[in-house]
């Protein structure tokens, strides 16, 4: 997308976007690569250490063969397919299969619990799943409650009543199959995104989303691909930033990626693996940047040519200890589910200050404004807006006209976050617009923690704020008043921590609980998270 320049005014200045009338991912990330000559595409790195090379011809082959098996069981052009699958060769397989057949994938969070996966799968009416034997055992709890759902492929050793096998179906399915012609503007996967009122949204993107990603990826990691490059992040692939930013992105440009499921991240691991593989490129979300220098890791071998961060502020202190650890800077970015890497950093083409997120991406108009969509003054503080339309924003959320119609006003997306923009152009984050958690990289809402905690006998009222915390940035703590009959005991409060954990995930259950005898409300009911917040 871009053609690399030395200063950000020159590059801003001179891009355009090319966008085809005709596009799919599959074609693009995948088959493009695939010309027999077994290009690398992955290294996947096992639990136990052990690495496996996957090409894009291997890569094209499975998908084009679970595309027959989607086809055969009855799945049409336009069906959802969710994929519930942590970090795997199989979960591009399935996704591809998805975008070849003109299908709409779905990424779950392979550590969602029942009532974040039944909602998702409810409401976009998948009608086909791909997982492993621990997702399969969270499905089979609400399987009964999902009439749409009629297919689900299980990754392991046979499969389990009622479902099919994922890799002896591929192996005896053809591997000739035609891809479909999609438009560039034509649906190919769902999202879902955290809001504070309400359910997840599930942000519906055409295939041109992968080409809206590019220009912000190419320049916060100094212009890739170059010779030489190889992607990892520990980031899942459920969100997009795993998904996109990393995995899909690199592959447009043949660059391969490292997969790796760990069951949490460890920094020593990490740089161990970083060094052994050759890793070049990497998205480290802050939080993981911060228990790196919380455990003082150094290793000798590691050479990063590119650090790519987001979803909170680095600050002075960590910016530094990142440069005097790699020997480069660390390029931060900024963007949502809906609109993503709108603006971001290139230590060459313009100074790093700490705490700015950087300038806008080449192709994207950012601006400050006010909840009318009119432009303020440089340094003045508003909502970050991005002026429409442009690749990389979303066809809409999923059944969802009237939230949809709210993110827009006049020409711009409003993102919900206030920012400033200083006279040379930088952006700095100030806070939410609303009550998103933001908690090791994820952004979190608290209402379907609030509705998932009712769930448990002893809670009669909740709610969830993000309190101050030097590592994750905020963490979920949770105000709850009592059922009769309940006391308040640590006990109590770690059996609803633990419920959480299970319903939801691991990153969403409430670090801390509190147990109060009211919640501040407003006259209409409304809980006043932001009183609780000050309470800490």
């Amino acid at each position: 997308m871009l053609t690399e320049a030395s200063s950000y005014d020159d590059l801003y200045r001179d891009f355009r976007w090319d966008i085809p009338a005709r596009f799919n991912i599959a074609t693009a990330c995948c088959d493009r690569h695939a010309d027999g000559t077994d290009r690398l595409a992955m290294i996947y790195v096992d639990e136990d250490g052990g690495a496996k090379r996957h090409s894009f011809d291997a890569v094209s082959d499975a998908s084009r063969r679970f595309a027959n098996v989607l086809k055969a069981d009855g799945l049409e052009r336009g069906d959802r397919v969710a994929v519930f699958l942590s970090q795997s060769l199989e979960l591009p397989i399935a996704h591809m299969a998805a975008f070849r057949s003109g299908m709409v994938s779905i990424p779950l969070f392979a550590l969602f619990g029942e009532d974040a996966l039944e909602f998702r799968l409810s409401n976009s009416g998948a009608r086909a799943i791909v997982t492993d034997e621990a997702g399969w055992g969270k499905l089979a709890k609400i399987r009964d409650r999902l009439p749409d759902l009629e297919n689900i492929y299980v990754i392991g050793d046979g499969a389990p009543a009622g479902t099919k096998p994922f890799w002896p179906q591929i192996k005896a399915a053809s591997a000739e199959f035609a891809t479909v012609d999609t438009s560039a503007d034509d649906a190919a996967l769902i999202i879902y995104t955290s809001g504070t009122t309400g359910n997840p949204k599930g942000a519906l993107h055409a295939h041109r989303v992968v080409l809206g990603h590019l220009p912000n990826v190419e320049m916060c990691h100094d212009f890739l691909p170059k010779p030489g490059d190889l992607m990892w992040t520990p980031a899942d692939w459920a969100w997009i930033g795993g998904l996109i930013n990393a995995l899909f992105a690199a592959w447009y440009h043949a660059v391969p990626i490292v997969g790796h499921r760990a069951r949490k991240f460890e920094p020593q691991a990490a740089m161990q693996m970083m060094a052994d593989y050759g890793i070049r490129n990497v998205f480290l979300p802050p939080t993981a940047l911060k228990l790196m220098r919380q455990a003082d890791v150094r290793h000798a071998g590691v050479r990063l040519r590119s650090i790519f961060t987001g979803g909170e502020s680095l600050g002075g202190e960590l910016l530094g200890w990142v440069r005097a650890t790699f020997g480069i800077d660390a390029h931060e970015v900024f963007g949502q589910t809906e609109c993503n890497l709108v603006i971001g950093s290139n230590a060459r083409l313009f100074p790093i200050r700490p705490g700015s997120m950087g300038k806008a991406t080449p192709g994207f108009d950012v601006r400050i404004v006010n909840e009318k969509a009119e432009e303020l003054p440089r340094g003045q503080r508003g909502i970050i807006a991005v002026r429409q339309p442009n690749p990389c924003t979303m066809i809409e959320y999923w059944r969802n006209p009237d939230a949809t119609a709210k993110k827009y006003v006049g020409d711009y997306l409003l993102t919900g976050d206030l920012g400033v923009q200083d006279e040379d152009g930088y952006f700095w984050y100030v806070s939410r617009e609303d009550d998103v958690i933001t908690t090791a990289g994820y952004r979190v809402g608290p209402s379907e923690i609030e509705h998932t905690l009712l769930k448990h006998p002893a809670v009669a009222l909740s709610a969830v704020v993000g309190i101050p915390d030097p590592i994750r940035t905020e963490s979920i703590k949770a105000w709850i008043v009592l059922r009769p009959g309940f006391a308040p005991s640590d006990a109590l409060a770690r059996e609803i921590q633990d419920f959480v954990k299970v319903q939801l995930a691991a990153h969403e259950y409430p670090r801390f609980v509190q147990f109060t005898d009211t919640l501040p409300m407003t006259g209409t009911g409304k809980v006043l998270r932001r009183e609780l917040r000050t309470l800490g």
